[in-house]
């Protein structure tokens, strides 16, 4: 018996055809904004893509978002905004120190770097 390919299928199909003893393969296919402007099926691998569609995603997320190197120069801005303006984010991001509230007594290694370690204090030796 040769499976049925539907593209679309009712919630009252399924349980219609899971209560007849029937087996079903969903698979889910929703397609994200991009293939759905370049009606991509999302589905569809990237090594099966064609060089038309790799460059018709490439085009619509050129033209509706902001990537690589305009990117991190307006990351860079915003951080720098923060810094002139003085606030609280602006001093942590010049004090290399974490930003979104994160505790640092401990953790916090990869804002803080290598540790330093600071000799502590000898005990006082008590006479008895």
């Amino acid at each position: 018996m040769a499976d049925q390919l539907s593209l679309e299928i009712t919630p009252q199909e399924v349980k219609r055809q899971i209560d007849s003893g029937k087996s079903l393969r969903l698979v889910d296919v929703r397609e994200p904004f991009e293939f759905e402007q370049a009606r991509i099926e999302g589905a569809t691998r990237v090594r099966d893509l064609t060089e038309p569609q790799v460059a018709k995603i490439r085009e619509i997320i050129d033209r509706g978002f902001t990537v690589e190197g305009d990117l991190r120069r307006e990351i860079a801005l915003n951080i720098k905004r923060l810094q002139e303006i003085g606030s609280y984010r602006g001093l942590r991001h010049r004090r290399n120190l974490p930003v979104r509230g994160q505790r640092t007594r401990t953790n916090a290694r990869t804002r803080r770097g290598t540790r330093k370690t600071v000799a502590g204090r000898k005990k006082a030796v008590s006479k008895t």
